[in-house]
């Protein structure tokens, strides 16, 4: 096994350990709950096999559906965030993601952040279509949308920060 696998495997039990035991609970306004998960698939290498990484995301929305009782609404959104992540890096990074080294903490903030809000934008608009289902409710789900990715996006920034690696 090498570093990015055993790093990777942290990442994942970590995130869905801390999504289930913390975030979960935290509910802010009553009714927001971040979905910090995503940093997974914001930190997953760009070069690796996105077949891999389709599984992979179901087994974090499936491990976060176990256990805060959502049938497969989790599931679903991180399987079209996943789907849609490379497209999103398209968009985001444009040539540079044909470069061999090409990094993510390579790129400038604006493009991560920009990155990290699309990738959430995504995830969050599938949950919350697929959890109210109904057009007749477009502004409360429009309205959890915005909330709750804006707050994903503020703890995913703190957690990404504290956790990163410091360039000297």
């Amino acid at each position: 096994m090498t570093d990015s696998y055993i790093m990777g495997s942290v990442r994942f039990i970590g995130l869905v350990l801390a999504q289930v035991l913390v975030f979960n609970h935290l509910n802010i306004l009553g009714s927001i709950n971040p979905m910090v998960y995503i940093l997974f698939l914001y930190w997953y290498p760009v070069q690796e096999n996105r077949t891999v990484l389709i599984a992979i995301s179901f087994a974090l929305g499936f491990a976060v559906d176990l256990f805060s009782d959502t049938i497969a609404l989790h599931s679903a959104a991180s399987l079209t965030a996943a789907f849609f992540r490379f497209p999103i890096m398209r968009f985001v990074f444009g040539v540079n993601l044909e470069f061999q080294n090409f990094r993510i903490s390579g790129s400038s903030r604006v493009q991560q952040f920009s990155f990290l809000a699309l990738l959430i934008g995504v995830h969050h608009i599938a949950y919350f279509a697929l959890e109210i289902f109904s057009l007749s409710n477009l502004l409360l789900i429009l309205k959890r949308i915005v909330l709750t990715s804006t707050s994903t996006f503020v703890f995913s920034v703190l957690i990404a920060a504290l956790f990163s690696r410091r360039r000297a």
